[in-house]
Formats: C-alpha cells, sequence, structure tokens
C-alpha cells in the first residue's frame, strides 16, 4: 500500500441518512485511493454495516459511483458560484470561474476523470445515469448563465436572444477549460509552462474568442481587409 494513503477503519453506523454517509465513504476512497475500484463490500465495511446493507439503497456499485459523480458535480457548481461572487464584470467572472474549475479538477483527478469519463456510461452522454446528467447541468448551467450576463451587457460577441449561439459560445470556452485540465491531469501538458501560466494563456485566448470586438478595432480589421 502506498505511504501516502492510510487505511480508514470502519466506523460503526447507528442512526441517520445510511445513503448519505456510503456516498461519503465512496467519495472518500475515490479521493484517498484516487481511483474507484473498491468494492460495496469495502464501503459496507467502513460504514460498519453488513455487506448487504448497501443494496438497500444502490441496485449495484455503479449506481453508488454515479451518486458520487453527482456529487461531484454539486461541488463543481457550489465553487464556481462562490468564485464568482462579488464580482461584476463578465470577462473577470469569466476568468474567476474557469480558474477555479481547472484547479477543482486538478485537486481531485479520479474524480474529476469520473465525472467526466466513460466510467459511467456505455454508449454515449445520454446513457449517462439521470443524476449525473441533471447535477452536471446544473454545473454547466453557471457558465451559460455568464455567457448570458456578457451577451446582455455587450461583452461577449453572441446575441442574447440566440440560444444555439449562447449554447456554442459556452461550449467553445468549456471545451478549452476542460481539455486543459485533462492535459495536466495527464501530464501531457507543456512542461515549460507552470499551471499558473496555461491558465492564464488560455483564458486570453478564449476570451479573445468570445469578446466583442471595439468599434476602433473593428474598424483597423475592415481597414486591413480592405487593403
Amino acid at each position: 500500500m502506498s505511504a501516502r494513503i492510510r487505511p480508514t477503519e470502519p466506523r460503526p453506523y447507528h442512526h441517520g441518512d445510511l445513503r448519505r454517509t456510503l456516498i461519503e465513504i465512496a467519495l472518500q476512497v475515490v479521493t484517498e485511493e484516487q481511483d474507484w475500484t473498491f468494492s460495496l463490500r469495502e464501503v459496507a465495511r467502513r460504514a460498519g454495516v453488513s455487506h448487504r446493507a448497501p443494496y438497500n439503497h444502490f441496485a449495484d456499485k455503479l449506481d453508488l459511483l454515479a451518486a458520487v459523480a453527482a456529487v461531484g458535480f454539486e461541488r463543481l457548481r457550489d465553487g464556481l458560484l462562490r468564485a464568482m461572487s462579488g464580482i461584476d464584470e463578465s470577462e473577470a467572472i469569466l476568468v474567476a470561474i474557469c480558474t477555479t474549475y481547472v484547479r477543482l479538477g486538478l485537486g481531485n483527478p479520479a474524480l474529476y476523470r469520473l465525472m467526466f469519463g466513460p466510467a459511467l456510461s456505455a454508449t454515449g452522454t445520454e446513457d449517462r445515469p439521470p443524476l449525473v446528467r441533471s447535477a452536471g447541468a446544473e454545473a454547466r448551467g453557471v457558465l451559460e448563465d455568464v455567457i448570458l450576463r456578457g451577451a446582455r451587457a455587450g461583452v461577449f460577441d453572441v446575441s442574447p436572444d440566440d440560444p444555439r449561439g449562447l449554447a456554442l459560445a459556452a461550449l467553445a470556452v468549456w471545451s478549452g477549460t476542460h481539455g486543459l485540465t485533462m492535459l495536466v491531469i495527464d501530464r501531457i501538458s507543456r512542461p515549460d509552462l507552470t499551471v499558473d501560466e496555461m491558465i492564464e494563456r488560455l483564458l486570453r485566448m478564449v476570451l479573445g474568442g468570445v469578446r466583442r470586438a471595439r468599434p476602433e478595432a473593428a474598424m483597423r480589421g475592415k481597414a486591413k481587409a480592405g487593403k
């Protein structure tokens, strides 16, 4: 056993919400071991209940992992909301939530992989458990609301009355942020750049893509095109 991982002794369960207790223990194991190959029996042992008790709340291990992933999305949503608290300018909000997104992903890579990877799906996004899809949509909704706010303020280059354009703008920001998170987790990012530098440069480029051009910049662009 790795020296950095300390086994958790079973904690006798006496009363309360056993379902929530099992989810918290499973999340703890994912975080400690950076893996989810544990068994339901191990989760029951740590909870101090019989090995059959988890089946009163979860059909199988996949069902429990879906609940863990949903908690991960809830934490992501809450983290993004905290990051934007007290910030009024849409562009600054976008920087804050994207930075937080990357940091949360790097803070618990196994949980992040469980949330976004194929472990919970056999065929694709629509095959993911409804609980996970719903929690993921709420987290994504924070980003979409920021894009809409910026569009209404005239900061982002998309109409607030164009649902498809708003969705594509949010997808562009999310794709870049998610991609950077995975590259750093997989250690295939630029070795000569720190994480902070990569986040800062990525966000600068992403913002350049969604930011509405200022009138003087637009005029310079037209002038160049006419030459």
